[in-house]
């Protein structure tokens, strides 16, 4: 919204400013961060006020959990009101690949809030039925992919990246959609899956939103695609100032999810933005590195498939428990040492991740 003060702008005075994302993407994170600290008390008293017994804990979950009952969540809702505060101030909001990563954002929001809130009235861990979460979410997913491939150039358009190799295109064609309703509707789970410690999952997510929004500001200019040989998608560099307003807003949650937890971020919270890195990736065709990126959200995932999976053929267990966080828990892992250790496995992935853009 503050772009359009542009139009007051001789070219040199305060207001040309406006015109930089960089300088924007400042703002954003300045203000998310402030929204959180202002607001984020204020809600947490209306959340264990309206809450009443709060989140219902899992009778099956470790035993060290139990002394977090009487804890509220749908603490997601500071960081999505944040995020949407600063994005809505400071991005422009002519660009569709906003409007894209922003409806991805609130609808995935939404569908977290009716789970928590579900899960807080009945007193119990079931939430909404998971075939009517996962319907909503490839609906939208659908939607935003869809979208996405409108705007992206002609020559992407339907077309899968590869990193390293920048030459390397394969054409999907019509399934290019569904691969990102995939990627968009997985990370939200992956994401959601990992949210099972005091601030386990937000700072992994803003280690993953600063990657991508660097990557999002890379291919958004074409002197940065020719420098780093990777494709052009024009308007994607917005992209850096809902990135910012997320690590803003993420940083104000944490410090009231930081251990012991004063707030859950829910469900609320984590497939809201585990659904924004997926629109991200898809958005500016880095798909496969968001799986590098975002390489503990998979991780997460995956040792809750395999856990399943080689329960139901042979009756034993992989992990003493899934999520992977959990199977830590139950060797003995105090939880801040899986979770500055996880921390610090997000960091180098991502570092990883920034890397390909320069490999050859």
């Amino acid at each position: 919204m503050l772009y359009w003060l542009t139009e007051l702008s001789d070219g040199g005075d305060l207001f040309n400013l406006f015109r930089y994302i960089t300088f924007r993407a400042g703002g954003a994170f300045l203000t998310a961060l402030i929204f959180g600290f202002i607001f984020g008390r204020p809600l947490i008293d209306v959340l264990r006020k309206r809450q009443g017994k709060d989140q219902p804990i899992r009778d099956d979950g470790p035993e060290g959990h139990f002394v977090k009952a009487g804890t509220p969540t749908m603490g997601g809702l500071l960081i999505v009101g944040a995020l949407l505060t600063s994005t809505l101030l400071w991005a422009r909001l002519d660009n569709p690949f906003v409007w894209m990563v922003l409806f991805v954002t609130m609808g995935y929001a939404a569908i977290g809030f009716a789970d928590d809130y579900a899960k807080v009235a009945k007193q119990n861990t079931a939430g909404v039925s998971g075939k009517i979460r996962l319907l909503l979410g490839f609906l939208i997913a659908g939607l935003a992919a869809g979208w996405a491939a409108w705007h992206h150039p002609a020559e992407l358009t339907g077309e899968l990246a590869f990193p390293v190799f920048k030459n390397a295109l394969l054409d999907l064609g019509i399934f290019f959609v569904p691969f990102a309703m995939i990627v968009i509707v997985g990370a939200a789970n992956a994401v959601n899956l990992t949210d099972g410690l005091d601030g386990l999952a937000i700072m992994p997510v803003m280690i993953a939103a600063g990657t991508l929004g660097i990557i999002a500001y890379a291919v958004g200019r074409t002197d940065f695609t020719e420098y780093l040989d990777v494709h052009y998608v024009p308007g994607t560099g917005e992209i850096l100032v809902f990135c910012a307003g997320l690590i803003g807003g993420g940083l104000g949650f944490l410090w009231y999810n930081a251990p012991p937890a004063a707030v859950f971020m829910g469900d609320t919270g984590s497939l809201a933005l585990g659904g924004a890195l997926g629109a991200i990736a898809v958005a500016t065709k880095h798909e496969i590195v968001l799986a590098i990126v975002g390489g503990l959200f998979v991780v997460e995932a995956l040792s809750v498939i395999i856990q399943v999976f080689y329960f139901k053929r042979t009756g034993k267990r992989v992990f003493l428990m899934a999520p992977i966080h959990h199977h830590y828990e139950k060797k003995g892992w105090a939880e801040p040492q899986i979770v500055i250790r996880f921390w610090i496995i997000s960091l180098i992935l991502a570092l990883i991740g920034l890397a390909t853009l320069k490999l050859r």
